[in-house]
Parts: C-alpha cells; sequence; structure tokens
C-alpha cells in the first residue's frame, strides 16, 4: 500500500524534494542502501573531513526540505540525510509502527549498512522519536545525540491537537489556501517562521501524501537508561505536540547524560536562533 494519494501525487511530491534540494546549493550524493525493512535513500551531502553526522526529518516531510533547515550543519558535518522509509522521498513505500521500535532497528541497519559502527546523530520530531527508539535499541551505535522538538520523549496528549484539524478539514473540502496557513500557525504560533519552502511542504503533504497522525510513541524508561552517551534536547515552550514543559523533565529524568534546552516563544515550527544553532555544532564537535 502506498504512502501518496496518486501517481501523479507521487510525482509532484518529488519534483519538490528535487527542487529543495537543489536549493541547498551544495554537492551531493544519493546513496541506496538495503535493509531488513525495505530499500532506504540516503543524501549524502556537507564536509566530507567533519565528523559523520546521520539526520532525520519530521513527519509527512522530507529530508530535503529537513536539510534547508539545516543548512547551519553542513559547514561542519559530512551529512548522511536519510529519507524516513514510509514517508515522502525517495525510501521505499513500507509504513512501520510508530507504537514499537521498529523505526529504532531500521535506524541501525542504516547505520550499518552506510559503514558505521557508531556516529552522530540529529533528529527532528518524528526523526526525534525515531532517534529515541534507536537510543533505546542500539545505544551503542549512537555515539551523540541531538533531539530539537521531538516525539517519543514525552507527547502531548492527542486533544492537544484536535483543533488543528478544523483548518486541515476546511482546506481538505475548499482548497483555499488560507486554511494551510491556518494550520501551519497552530503548528508554529509565528509567522515570521513560515517561509515558502514550509508552505510548499505542508501544501505537499496536504494534497499529496496518505497523512500519517501517529508519532513514535514515548519510549521506556528502562532501556533509555542504557544510553549513556551525551544528548542534548531541544524542545518549545508552546509545541502543540511536544511541549518543553512536558517533554524536558521527562528527558532529564530517563537519559542518563543529557542537556536541555527550551525556545521561548516558539511552536513546533521554528527556526533555531543562530546561539542554539552555535551550541548544537559545539556539542556534536566537542
Amino acid at each position: 500500500m502506498g504512502i501518496y494519494k496518486s501517481e501523479k501525487g507521487k510525482e509532484s511530491s518529488l519534483k519538490l524534494y528535487d527542487e529543495q534540494i537543489k536549493k541547498l546549493g551544495v554537492p551531493y550524493e544519493d546513496v541506496y542502501v538495503n535493509t531488513s525493512f525495505g530499500k532506504t535513500h540516503l543524501i549524502e551531502t556537507g564536509n566530507r573531513s567533519g565528523k559523520p553526522l546521520l539526520v532525520f526529518h519530521g513527519g509527512n516531510s522530507t529530508t530535503s526540505y529537513n536539510l534547508l533547515a539545516c543548512r547551519f550543519l553542513l559547514d561542519d558535518f559530512h551529512i548522511y540525510a536519510v529519507d524516513t522509509i514510509g514517508h515522502p522521498g525517495k525510501s521505499d513505500e513500507v509504513s512501520l509502527s510508530a507504537k514499537n521500535y521498529d523505526y529504532g532497528k531500521w535506524a541501525s541497519e542504516v547505520i550499518t549498512e552506510i559503514g558505521y559502527d557508531k556516529i552522530n546523530c540529529f533528529g527532528a520530531s518524528f526523526g526525534g522519536g525515531i532517534l529515541a527508539k534507536l537510543m533505546c535499541v542500539a545505544p551503542q551505535k549512537v555515539e551523540k545525540a541531538v533531539l530539537v522538538v521531538p516525539s517519543g520523549i514525552n507527547n502531548a496528549f492527542p486533544i492537544s491537537s484536535a483543533k488543528m484539524m478544523i483548518p486541515l478539514i476546511k482546506y481538505l473540502v475548499t482548497k483555499d489556501k488560507k486554511y494551510i496557513k491556518q494550520t501551519a500557525l497552530f503548528m508554529s504560533i509565528r509567522e515570521d517562521v513560515l517561509d515558502s519552502d514550509t508552505m510548499d511542504t505542508i501544501k505537499d503533504s496536504f494534497d499529496n501524501v496518505k497523512t500519517k497522525v501517529g508519532m513514535p510513541t514515548n519510549v521506556d524508561e528502562k532501556l533509555m537508561q542504557k544510553f549513556k552517551s551525551p544528548a542534548l534536547v531541544i524542545a518549545s515552550e508552546k509545541d502543540c505536540l511536544f511541549p518543553a514543559k512536558k517533554v524536558l523533565p521527562r528527558a532529564k529524568q530517563i537519559i542518563p547524560n543529557c542537556q536541555v534546552r527550551e525556545l521561548k516563544n516558539s511552536g513546533h515550527i521554528h527556526v533555531l536562533p543562530q546561539y542554539e544553532k552555535d551550541l548544537v555544532v559545539d556539542f556534536l564537535n566537542s
């Protein structure tokens, strides 16, 4: 069962993917690896002399869009940006359960297949949840972990995001773009962070992708206790999905070697301030 609403929708989504990769303006290579869950595509880019960094993107989104948001990592790190299997992109259209640890097992296999025993990892939103699952099932494979507005640590109750569905349903019925913006504002709380790439990606997801509403579930504390490497968890104060007031205390509780940061007056869709970008780079390079 495919992840796109139609073959035409798939073509449109992949066209946007390629356009956004080209916007990076840096050399890159397409890499394909085989896992027991299916073929997986990665974009290899960045500084080939830098530390290797495996990057996981958000749900119902793409690694090309995520790389635009993560430009600040390109100068320092040898990036492997993976297309999450079963999400928009060029990996197999095989949907994994967000309720168990399959995503962590898949990520562990990806690390092996790209030729590493251990690697730094960065994950945002759904990708943060994948990284959290990976930290539980294969802690020895993660050198350092950066989780930004992550699922899988302490998710908000689903009712907290129910309001977001109202403008989404209105858009699906009317195709009026103003409802896309209303939905996006629920996640961002600030209009200034909604650039054209963000709006194009959200529209593509609504128009062409069979949207997945289930996020990686909260990880088990006993499993996470096995992860002894350094971790940095960044959460937004006004995130409707994974609010800092829920995420950061539990992160400190369950991750033995953990630093936490709160993005004040920010929502789920956000722009990292420069000092936070510098912190991430310094953390991974130290």
